[in-house]
């Protein structure tokens, strides 16, 4: 279980304070206005943003004193996130402390119709192969937390509907307990357990 008990983020001279907890295994869609503190919860959760107050509890045990790159995360933010110098199936390849699941990814390009894409370098793809490249090595990386900031916002409807099905398929299957930030509806309807409105 996540446990996110009495956290209180200061952003911008605001107090943001949260209160959740969800079981291991579910997808929750996090939704609500600009500036409500969606993003930031993510940041915190990651290690990327300190909390004032409160904790940060995984299956019962603090993530508070953990730097990001220890904690059972993994975040796929807004700007992707893809190393601009290495080709896109290095990019795939970052992050596996023991062997890489080629097949996995291969099948998941495959299936996110970016599988003609892996020998080019990221400046060579469009917004949205970038977005489902980015999407495909942060849900089958080891960490047992997914973090996904609007993870579908640059795709067309045709890819979104393959986006959201794998995103789910591949969450469900693989145990992970997620948590997206999202404006669309859609995306809501379509991944998500529950919704938590900000």
């Amino acid at each position: 279980m996540l446990e996110i008990d009495h956290l209180l983020l200061q952003r911008d001279g605001r107090n943001l304070r949260y209160d959740l907890q969800l079981e291991a295994g579910q997808i929750l869609a996090i939704q609500g206005r600009s500036g409500a503190g969606k993003s930031s919860l993510l940041s915190a959760i990651a290690g990327f943003l300190s909390p004032r107050k409160g904790s940060i509890r995984w299956q019962g045990a603090s993530l508070d004193s953990l730097p990001p790159e220890a904690r059972p995360v993994s975040l796929l933010f807004q700007d992707h996130n893809l190393f601009e110098h290495l080709g896109v199936w290095q990019n795939l390849c970052l992050g596996f402390d023991g062997a890489v699941p080629e097949q996995a990814l291969r099948h998941a390009a495959a299936e996110l119709e970016v599988d003609d894409q892996l020998n080019k370098k990221p400046p060579e793809l469009s917004g949205g192969q970038r977005q489902r490249i980015a999407l495909i090595r942060t849900l089958l990386r080891p960490e047992a937390i997914v973090l996904l900031d609007e993870p579908f916002a640059e795709l067309d409807s045709h890819t979104r509907q393959l986006a959201t099905r794998w995103t789910r398929n591949t969450a469900k299957s693989g145990g992970k307990t997620l948590l997206m930030v999202t404006h669309q509806n859609d995306d809501v309807e379509q991944v998500a357990d529950r919704c938590l409105q900000l």
